[in-house]
């Protein structure tokens, strides 16, 4: 089973691109913290389609979310070194409130993951 459930903020601003055959593809990096610890986990998140554009419209750095969505990894040689990178596909953004006076009333983002975007 693949599921995984972060809550954070977002550490950086939405990147939204095409790519390719009139999809969309939102990436952003999600601090989630630590319970207990003054560190946070740093994740890369990818929405797609509507999810991607509402996201991009919406969210900005700092902004709180809750992302549902599932684990992938790649993995490629770059300078002779073996890389790999896992970030979370999401099925389902929730924009939270920060607590912080962010905008409220913005639409979730619960649009379902496109299986044909990946």
């Amino acid at each position: 089973m693949n599921i995984v459930t972060l809550i954070g903020n977002l550490a950086t601003d939405v990147d939204l691109r095409d790519v390719g055959d009139g999809k969309q593809l939102a990436g952003f990096l999600l601090a989630v913290d630590r319970p207990g610890k003054e560190e946070a986990d740093f994740v890369w998140i990818c929405a797609w389609e509507r999810q991607a554009e509402t996201c991009h419209q919406y969210l900005a750095k700092g902004k709180r979310v809750a992302v549902d969505g599932r684990l992938r990894s790649s993995t490629w040689e770059e300078d002779g070194k073996r890389r790999t990178k896992i970030e979370v596909h999401a099925n389902r953004v929730e924009f939270l409130s920060s607590g912080s006076g962010a905008e409220t009333g913005a639409p979730a983002a619960d649009i379902p993951f496109e299986a044909a975007a990946v």
